[in-house]
């Protein structure tokens, strides 16, 4: 007795997963992608953190949140004049 053509029409289970599965060059890529990010993790684990000593410039940080009138404080030269417009045609 032959196999019916029901039978023949359906592709092998192996077929049907490859046809889901993406190229083998988007599985390599991201794979790469993966081992440069666990790379990178473990380098910046290993500098350990960027600024250890890093304190706030007023000494201790309190529970306030930041200040209430908008200064930045410690931003020396951000209060300065704006330069004056120079009319057309006027000498420099």
């Amino acid at each position: 007795m032959s196999s019916s053509s029901a039978d023949r029409s359906r592709p092998p289970l192996r077929q049907a997963v490859a046809r889901l599965l993406p190229a083998r060059s988007v599985i390599g890529f991201l794979a790469l992608l993966v081992v440069l990010g666990m790379l990178s993790y473990a380098a910046g684990t290993a500098a350990g953190p960027v600024a250890p000593g890093l304190r706030p410039a007023g000494g201790v940080r309190t529970g306030e949140s930041s200040p209430a009138d908008g200064d930045m404080g410690g931003m020396h030269g951000m209060g300065a004049p704006a330069p004056r417009p120079v009319p057309l045609g006027a000498p420099r």
